[in-house]
C-alpha cells in the first residue's frame, strides 16, 4: 500500500498508469554481482511501476533513509520507504529501484519463496540452454558490460561489446553478417536502445534484437513490433531468463514484451 500510495503521489498532477505484477524468479550464482545481498534460490518479485514525475538522481540513493521525505512538506513523514525497506530486508529480500525524471519509477521487491520451491528451482540451474552464436552486447556502463560478457560467455556465446549506440552501429555496419544477435540496454546517453535498433534494422532487417529496460512504459508491444524487436527483458535481468530468451529468439520461436 505504501508503494502504491507513493506512485499515486508521483502521478497526482499529470495522471498516469499504475502497474502491479507478481512473478517467480530464480537467482543463481551467476547473478551474484547484480544481487550481492541475496542468496541463490527462488523468489517472488513484486513489481510496482508508475509513469509519474520520477525521482531526481541526487535523491535516489537516499530514498530508504529514515526521515528523508520525497514528497512535499505535509504529504509525507519520510518513514514510508524506510519501513518498507526494513520489512523486506528482515524477510531476506531486496529492493531494486529504477527511475527517470519525467518517465516514471519502478520498484522491484524480491521476497524469498518457500525452501522446497527454492531447492527445486536451484536444482535446475545446470539445465540452462547454451549456444555458440556471435552476440553484439551494448551498454553504456562498464560494470554491466563486463558482467554481460561474462554471463554470455559462460553460456558458450562469442561476445563483442560496445559502450555506446553509435559505436555499436558503426561496428555492425562494418560487418552486418558477423553477428547473430544484438542485446542492448534501453536507456543510454545520446541515443536510446529502440532508436539504435531502428538504425541496425535498416542495415540488416533480419537481425534479432533483445532490449533490456527498467521501464515497461518506455516501450510497448506496438512500438517494438513496428521496429522488429524480438524480445524485451525487464531489469534486473535474471540469468535463467536471459539464457532461455536468447535461445528462443535465435530459434525464432517467440516475441515477448
Amino acid at each position: 500500500m505504501n508503494q502504491c500510495t507513493n506512485a499515486y503521489h508521483a502521478m497526482k498532477t499529470t495522471g498516469g498508469m499504475l502497474n502491479v505484477s507478481l512473478t517467480t524468479v530464480t537467482i543463481q550464482d551467476q547473478d551474484a554481482q547484480s544481487y550481492p545481498e541475496m542468496n541463490p534460490g527462488s523468489y517472488l518479485k513484486l513489481s510496482i511501476a508508475d509513469n509519474g514525475c520520477g525521482i531526481p538522481p541526487d535523491m535516489i540513493n537516499r530514498i530508504f533513509d529514515p526521515y528523508f521525505p520525497t514528497k512535499p512538506i505535509g504529504e509525507g513523514t519520510g518513514l514510508g520507504l524506510s519501513t518498507v525497506h526494513g520489512i523486506v530486508k528482515n524477510h531476506g529480500g531486496n529492493i531494486k529501484v529504477y527511475s527517470e525524471l519525467g518517465i516514471g519509477t519502478t520498484f522491484h521487491v524480491f521476497l524469498p519463496a518457500a525452501d522446497k520451491v527454492a531447492e527445486t528451482a536451484t536444482g535446475q540451474a545446470g539445465q540452462l540452454p547454451t549456444g555458440s552464436e556471435y552476440i553484439l552486447f551494448v551498454d553504456d556502463e562498464k560494470t554491466l558490460i563486463d558482467l554481460g560478457r561474462d554471463l554470455l560467455e559462460r553460456l558458450g556465446y562469442r561476445v563483442e561489446t560496445r559502450a555506446s549506440p553509435l559505436d555499436a552501429i558503426e561496428a555492425f555496419r562494418a560487418d552486418p553478417q558477423k553477428y547473430d544477435l544484438v542485446i542492448s540496454d534501453m536507456t543510454m546517453p545520446k541515443m536510446t536502445g529502440d532508436v539504435m535498433a531502428r538504425e541496425i534494422k535498416a542495415i540488416r532487417p533480419d537481425i534479432p534484437i533483445i532490449l533490456c529496460s527498467g521501464f515497461s512504459e518506455r516501450i510497448n508491444a506496438q512500438t517494438t513490433k513496428a521496429i522488429g524487436i524480438s524480445a524485451v527483458l525487464m531489469k534486473p535481468v535474471i540469468y535463467a531468463d536471459l539464457a532461455h530468451t536468447i535461445r528462443k529468439v535465435l530459434q525464432g520461436t517467440f516475441y515477448v514484451i
